[in-house]
């Protein structure tokens, strides 16, 4: 779907995005995450064929995007991080105006836009976009991206300043995309919600990618896993104790049998057995500040 090869873009004598290659299989969700300043959004607009890389190609389906055909531009749905809507248009008007800029039959228009509306809970219609709340003006941003049915759809930061219900939605919404088959693109300052939906993460320091993978792959490189085991005794123990409990913790396999086995034999209370690996915001933090 998408090849980045050897991309650099500079501004003047600043160099925003440095020998970036990625790759972007379509299909699935992939999140791009890094500092203020670090090239996302560079990244995505070079994807979008708005600008131009200094030195390198991105090709979208097989096509260099700053050489291809309109009918592939066509194809990508793109959502920048501000999106300003016309205020005096309700929601229905403003994305039939959108409509005819995609040339888009009016009857084919009005039920693709009444479909949107439908699936993102856009309910009052008859309001202008300048009374929305800010999630209801970010919903109508997404349905303006996805008006023309595009098979890619590019959104930078779309839960940005969003509450957590209005958030959720949106999260839930790309999944259901992705069930269509879309594939999407996204950046996100919110590493949960990177965590939870994307099949791929990529980290960005400085231009530089630092790392493109699974989470999976991603924890098993950079992160670790520890072990917990709650027990209760009416003896007083020299382990950590919370809530009248005692807590051991290890990222030792071989010391957490052990354990369970000393828990056992002592006939102390097993109350609980778990296990935690780092979340994609401690690894975030660990290459922002090692590297």
């Amino acid at each position: 779907m998408i090849t980045i090869e050897n991309v650099t873009k500079r501004y003047d004598n600043t160099t925003v995005v440095h020998e970036l290659n990625l790759q972007i299989r379509a299909g699935e969700i992939v999140g791009i995450i890094g500092h203020n300043g670090a090239g996302k959004s560079t990244t995505m607009k070079m994807i979008a064929g708005l600008i131009e890389p200094s030195e390198g190609i991105v090709r979208v389906m097989g096509e260099d995007i700053q050489k291809g055909s309109a009918k592939i531009k066509q194809k990508i749905g793109y959502l920048p991080e501000e999106s300003p809507l016309y205020e005096a248009m309700t929601a229905q008007q403003y994305l039939l105006f959108f409509s005819e800029l995609y040339q888009m039959p009016r009857t084919k228009a009005l039920a693709r836009i009444d479909e949107l509306l439908t699936s993102l809970d856009l309910h009052e219609t008859k309001k202008l976009t300048g009374e929305f709340s800010k999630g209801m003006k970010r919903k109508t941003a997404i349905a303006r991206a996805l008006l023309h049915d595009p098979d890619l759809l590019i959104l930078d930061e779309p839960n940005s300043g969003l509450d957590p219900l209005t958030s959720f939605f949106i999260i839930n919404y790309l999944k259901t995309l992705r069930r269509e088959g879309k594939t999407i693109l996204l950046s996100a300052h919110n590493l949960f919600h990177v965590e939870t939906i994307c099949d791929r993460v990529g980290i960005i320091k400085n231009g530089k990618l630092l790392i493109f993978d699974t989470m999976e792959a991603i924890r098993a490189r950079l992160g670790k896993r520890e072990y917990q085991v709650i027990f209760h005794s009416d003896q007083k123990l020299d382990y950590e104790q919370v809530n009248g409990n005692y807590i051991f913790r290890t990222a030792d396999v071989d010391a957490i049998a052990g354990m369970l086995e000393t828990v056992s034999a002592s006939k102390w209370t097993l109350m609980d057995l778990s296990m935690r690996e780092s979340a994609l915001e401690e690894i975030y933090v660990k290459l922002m500040t090692n590297e």
